[in-house]
């Protein structure tokens, strides 16, 4: 809570890692509406080189309320393939 606002968002993409997994959370148009979309992978590679198919993505609302629910998808991503994300950090 309080470390994305929406003015960051709009001015710019915020991406991270924890454990093996990549994410990245920006302001996209997706079906012609301002979304917030979010996407997580295995590194240890960036978003511009890794190729789509590897890439779990999700569009949420553009508020405070989509960057809230952001944070649970990521956290139920981590949870549900954590294994999988700290082999692929152990192999970096």
């Amino acid at each position: 809570k309080d470390v994305l606002s929406i003015p960051y968002l709009k001015k710019t993409t915020f991406t991270g890692s924890y454990e093996g997994m990549r994410f990245r959370l920006a302001r996209v148009s997706h079906e012609e509406e301002t979304c917030l979309e979010v996407a997580a992978w295995e590194g240890p590679y960036g978003w511009d080189v890794t190729p789509e198919e590897k890439k779990k993505t999700v569009w949420m609302e553009f508020s405070e309320e989509g960057i809230e629910k952001a944070v649970a998808w990521l956290n139920e991503v981590w949870q549900k393939d954590e294994k999988r994300y700290r082999q692929a950090k152990e192999n970096w």
